[in-house]
């Protein structure tokens, strides 16, 4: 069963990795976090990161290292992480990878209300959704490309191969279900259509 932690924020886990290796200022997460395109699996923000290095602070996983003020610019503290920052960062790390959660995706609750909207229009729609989707693992492919071309190792691109894997999947089964929605065959596409006054989908433009 996963642990309850003091701060469940997956950015929180974030800086604590890049605190692990030097103590850090906000302002050089926040860059060192996008150099590394980890917003691409991280949503954050500035005001989001200063809250979340907070409440780590008060859950004394890091700690104020020290403060300093360069001419006219604000204060800035420099954080470090703690012993208890270090146990809780490979603690939670391990409970991730070790242990899958159940989520939410928001695909997963449209199917399970896609009923409401006539299968005519879903077809159309989930042919627009594979395109995307063809569209965003080429992107991710792209960028792995480029990535080992530039000499970064594959270890700090495994995040980038589990995205294609999932956009593949899904992409893969999106097109499943248009060959089911547009068969004839399918027992409950007919009823379907009749609901919405409308004749049911045919392979037509797959």
């Amino acid at each position: 069963m996963p642990a309850q932690r003091k701060v469940s924020n997956l950015l929180a886990l974030a800086v604590l990795s890049y605190l692990s290796q030097q103590p850090m200022h906000p302002y050089e997460l926040g860059r060192s976090l996008r150099e590394h395109g980890d917003d691409r699996s991280i949503k954050f923000n500035h005001g989001s990161l200063y809250m979340v290095v907070g409440q780590l602070a008060r859950a004394g996983l890091v700690t104020e290292q020290e403060t300093s003020r360069g001419g006219q610019r604000p204060e800035r503290t420099v954080y470090a992480i703690t012993d208890a920052g270090r146990a809780e960062l490979r603690d939670w790390l391990a409970e991730l990878v070790g242990q899958p959660r159940h989520e939410f995706p928001a695909f997963v609750a449209a199917l399970s209300l896609i009923s409401a909207l006539p299968p005519g229009q879903v077809t159309g729609l989930l042919r627009q959704r594979r395109e995307h989707l063809a569209r965003q693992r080429a992107e991710s492919q792209a960028l792995i490309d480029t990535s080992l071309a530039a000499g970064v190792p594959g270890l700090f691109l495994v995040e980038e191969e589990y995205r294609i894997a999932l956009l593949a999947a899904d992409e893969a089964f999106t097109g499943q279900l248009i060959a089911r929605i547009t068969d004839p065959g399918t027992d409950w596409t007919s009823p379907w259509a009749q609901f919405h006054g409308e004749s049911a989908p045919s392979e037509e433009g797959d």
